[in-house]
């Protein structure tokens, strides 16, 4: 076959990148044609996106297919975070910035939700793990905050839909990214009406949802006259980046489970229905849509998070590191000295983040880490232990034993953190890819195109494709292991 060329929009909490992937039938190659810095802007008082700039970006990378030897490409297709979404009014205009999920308008909202409909109720209808950011919850502060907003708006899009809507003029939701929002019945993968009701949003904002690997349409000719001769139709990948990032799990079977590891660990399996009831719902795991009809059973958990905040405060107080140094300082300290819960909502926010690890083991009653390399130590044992932990519970949802852990996404390049959760999980791990997102965003185009068959297919691709590291468990460490995960559960569970 020609080599087909496909253009992944894939952006990221605090960058974004266009990423053309290059298919001759039987590997695929990746070349990065932008690269920019996605700012968050505090304003009135809220902390949002600034999703025109984003779109002014999304149009250079395209602009630069136009300008080289990729004018050819056949495909755009775009990827984000999930849960943020933007309005827009009867004329199609954007009403205001969309708000950033780490906005704290939703503290509270929660609870004030769960009188009107129980958190119970609202999961076995949603399947959607309960995090304050969770679109309803966003959308009942907006509610509270700004009812006339909703009188404005006819449309609401989240944001990789929205983007779409700025190339194509099409207004459509997609599946995996709706998913996100706990305002979908993840039975029937639509809007539930009884959500939307219950909660008093009005329903004419939730318009259609589409599936992945679905044309949305072709470029505006007012985007062409900004970007030049480019003849591609637009597709919707899984754009939900964990969405895309689990289509490049290049894994075989149904039994594996997956760490898409980043600012975010979210770790869990692939499910052909969701799974709402039991452990499910005691353990507050999430069930998004994925890709082929496909249920992302995951946990979503705080992930590197933690240790990109480090280091962002320690170079505030003049004080600056590689990631390299503050890995290998980490592991020069005493292993399983000190342990958190990733996830307490203690860590959710930009700011200070050693003392407030600090802060926990001493009201925890542990030894109060100090140095970075005890604070990045406590990071990478406390993930390795909340990995086990999630892994022990899709476990027994499943009723069958994983016998891998893949790891995919930028977390792949932290070799120590992929050690420790192999000795701590007692399983071998398959690290990489690392742009498991953009190549994920790729395959649903190829499939969309008809040049990649399935899911299965884009996985044997991957593997041909790319570089996947094995670390496998050090079993002298399991005693360790085993006493801190006795400490671990003890935190976690109370």
């Amino acid at each position: 076959m020609a080599e087909l060329k496909m253009l992944a929009i894939d952006l990221g909490a605090s960058s974004g990148r266009g990423i053309v992937g290059r298919f001759d039938g039987e590997k695929l190659t990746l070349e990065e044609n932008h690269r920019f810095s996605n700012d968050p802007v505090i304003n009135a008082g809220g902390f949002n996106w600034d999703i025109l700039r984003i779109y002014h970006e999304i149009k250079n990378s395209i602009r630069n297919c136009a300008l080289s030897a990729d004018k050819d490409i056949a495909s755009i297709a775009i990827d984000t975070w999930g849960v943020d979404y933007g309005f827009l009014d009867k004329n199609g205009r954007l009403i205001t910035n969309p708000r950033h999920y780490r906005d704290e308008r939703t503290a509270g909202v929660p609870e004030q939700a769960f009188k009107t409909m129980s958190q119970n109720e609202l999961y076995g209808i949603t399947g959607i793990q309960t995090m304050n950011f969770n679109t309803v919850f966003q959308l009942l502060a907006e509610q509270r905050d700004n009812p006339e907003i909703f009188g404005m708006a006819r449309d609401m899009l989240f944001v990789p839909d929205l983007l779409n809507y700025f190339l194509t003029g099409v207004k459509e939701n997609e599946y995996t990214i709706a998913s996100t929002g706990a305002l979908l019945d993840a039975r029937t993968r639509d809007w539930s009406r009884e959500v939307i009701s219950r909660f008093g949003l009005p329903e004419h904002i939730f318009g259609r949802i589409a599936q992945p690997g679905t044309v949305v349409g072709e470029l505006l000719p007012s985007v062409l006259e900004e970007v030049g001769d480019i003849h591609a139709k637009v597709i919707h990948a899984a754009s939900h980046d964990t969405a895309s990032a689990v289509v490049a799990v290049p894994a075989k079977g149904k039994d594996f489970v997956y760490i898409s590891s980043g600012t975010w660990s979210l770790m869990g399996t692939e499910l052909a229905e969701p799974c709402l009831d039991g452990d499910a719902r005691k353990y507050d795991f999430t069930n998004e849509g994925g890709a082929a009809h496909t249920i992302r059973f995951l946990k979503n958990i705080m992930g590197l998070w933690l240790e990109q905040e480090s280091r962002r405060q320690w170079a505030r107080e003049g004080k600056k590191y590689s990631f390299d140094e503050l890995s290998d300082a980490a592991m020069a300290s005493t292993p399983l000295r000190s342990i958190i819960n990733p996830s307490d909502y203690s860590f959710n926010a930009p700011g200070d983040m050693p003392g407030r690890i600090a802060d926990y083991c001493k009201k925890t009653g542990q030894p109060v880490p100090e140095t970075t390399g005890e604070i990045v130590r406590c990071i990478f044992d406390s993930l390795a232990l909340t990995y086990r932990w999630t892994v022990d519970r899709i476990n027994a949802v499943k009723g069958t034993k994983a016998p891998f852990i893949n790891i995919v996404g930028g977390g792949c390049k932290e070799a120590p953190l992929c050690q420790l959760t192999a000795d701590c999980c007692g399983v071998p791990v398959y690290a990489g890819p690392t742009e498991a997102t953009a190549i994920g965003n790729i395959c649903v185009q190829g499939m969309a195109l008809g040049e990649i068959a399935d899911v299965a297919e884009a996985r044997h691709i991957i593997r041909n494709s790319f570089d996947i590291k094995l670390y496998e468990p050090k079993t002298a460490d399991k005693a360790a292991w085993d006493e801190a995960y006795g400490r671990y559960c003890k935190l976690v569970e109370g």
